[in-house]
């Protein structure tokens, strides 16, 4: 893998983290929205890393035997998914959000996992500058040593 390379999937994972931490913002900041409900985000990995993979990868390089394909590596954002949690039924006949029986429905949002779900993606997303600046050091220091 090369210096290019490196910074592209820090780059990709810094875009999909910084989605995670938007998707889980938006879910603390309707905590109490009624009818809301809390989105979960979906992350993949671009390559198919699993063993069946790894070898359906091998068999279509027949003279590539004893070495590991090469692997682009990095993670996608698949999209969002609704939390199934149904939230509490609040009897609340005046709410403009009351159905037909007066109750309204309060988001499904936990505050304290998705508190703890940001957490993990703002240090996924730090993890993920790091090597960003890691490369970039590494290409200058390369570059000094070839002058």
């Amino acid at each position: 893998m090369g210096i290019f390379e490196a910074i592209d999937i820090g780059g990709d994972a810094l875009r999909v983290h910084g989605r995670r931490i938007n998707v889980h913002a938006k879910n603390i900041a309707n905590l109490d929205t009624p009818n809301y409900v809390r989105k979960i985000p979906i992350l993949n990995a671009k390559d198919d890393l699993s063993f069946h993979g790894l070898l359906n990868t091998m068999k279509e390089d027949v003279f590539g035997v004893g070495s590991l394909p090469y692997l682009q590596g990095g993670v996608n954002f698949s999209g969002l998914v609704e939390d199934p949690t149904p939230g509490q039924k609040i009897y609340q006949p005046g709410h403009p959000d009351a159905d037909e029986n007066g109750y309204i429905r309060t988001s499904n949002v936990n505050a304290m996992v998705d508190i703890a779900d940001a957490l993990m993606a703002q240090r996924a997303y730090e993890a993920n500058l790091a090597l960003v600046n890691i490369t970039k050091s590494m290409a200058q220091k390369a570059v000094e040593i070839g002058r």
